[in-house]
């Protein structure tokens, strides 16, 4: 079976692997659908690898095959890939915080001992049965492709705190940006700005609901500024992932507001600590999701709440994939979302 992986700077290989089979408390899923996440083009573009099972993690199918301990899903039921329940038995778990799980963290950064060979840029993928999660009825294969990196972005909103009547600050227009600023509206901000260089990403904000889109500078100062009768935006939401805009998310902050960032800052960033003081700001730093976010993400898509198809610009089979994450590592394409389907 040929499987996409990345394999160092700017080079992808399509590997043979043996055909998957279900370990006793594990499935086996035909893929229909893996996304191409923002980890894959950054991975791609620096050489930083992370665990195979992580390059195309964003992934949707139908179960083959199941394993002889396996009770909670059947073979032909469409899934999509999350994490497991909370352990229970780590000290996490023991102290009262389930929702920073060592067994779930391990899972999703594809660190555990059962973690897959590869990961969804595959026909198949063999994975622990409670990796996976029946899809929402409500969701086409499409939309069940993006559910995970929607889970992303739902989390990060739980934890501001956002409430009803705020004033949100999204930076960055890519897939978790758009996402994030419907999340955000959800959640009952009823003004969301959204900071973005490209004109054509601030298009599909103000699509996706935004009230304001707005290319980096004094004029997204100024807009703020006014927008907030000089306070600032009750919480900002950094979602380009720019060393640079750390700083620049908390000089949208409004003084005792919130900055979360869901954006992977690589290497070190310049940051005015006194302004963070002098603000009494507070800063939630959000990564990954728990099972129960798939679940609560999933009946947002359904019910219309969130809307994913606008962001899928394009199927792509596993042959163009090395060509597209050039292009997406280069900056040269205008795609949201990627969708790769190993069936072509």
């Amino acid at each position: 079976m040929k499987v996409a992986l990345i394999t160092g700077r700017e080079r992808l290989e399509l590997l043979e692997f043996d055909t998957p089979v279900a370990r006793p408390s594990g499935v086996v899923v035909d893929i229909a659908y893996c996304g191409i996440c923002g980890t894959d083009v950054a991975s791609y573009r620096t050489g930083h690898l992370h665990s195979p099972a992580v390059c195309g993690h964003e992934w949707t199918g139908t179960i083959r095959t199941v394993g002889a301990q396996v009770e909670a899903v059947r073979e032909g039921d469409r899934v999509v890939i999350g994490v497991a329940p909370a352990c229970g038995r780590c000290e996490p778990c023991l102290t009262g915080k389930p929702e920073t799980c060592q067994t779930v963290e391990l899972q999703f950064r594809g660190r555990d001992q059962l973690a897959p060979p590869h990961g969804g840029f595959a026909r198949a993928i063999a994975v622990q049965a409670d990796r996976v999660l029946p899809a929402h009825p409500g969701l086409t294969d499409e939309d069940a492709a993006q559910v995970e990196p929607t889970a992303i972005a739902y989390r990060a909103v739980k934890y501001s705190g956002i409430g009803l009547g705020d004033v949100a600050v999204v930076q960055g227009a890519g897939p978790i940006g758009l996402l994030t600023l419907q999340l955000a509206r959800a959640a009952g901000a009823t003004t969301v700005v959204v900071v973005e260089p490209s004109e054509h990403r601030r298009a599909k904000a103000l699509e996706l609901g935004a009230h304001h889109a707005v290319a980096p500078g004094e004029l997204a100062k100024t807009m703020v500024t006014d927008l907030t009768n000089g306070l600032g935006a009750d919480v900002v939401f950094e979602c380009a992932g720019l060393a640079p805009l750390v700083q620049t998310a908390v000089d949208f902050t409004r003084r005792g507001g919130v900055m979360a960032m869901l954006g992977y800052v690589a290497g070190e960033a310049s940051v005015d600590i006194a302004s963070w003081i002098s603000k009494n700001i507070r800063v939630v730093a959000s990564v990954g999701f728990a099972r129960e976010d798939l679940h609560h993400t999933m009946s947002l898509i359904a019910d219309g709440r969130v809307k994913v198809s606008p962001l899928h610009t394009r199927t792509i089979g596993l042959s163009e994939l090395d060509a597209v994450l050039a292009d997406l590592a280069a900056g040269r394409a205008d795609d949201t979302k990627v969708l790769v389907d190993p069936r072509r």
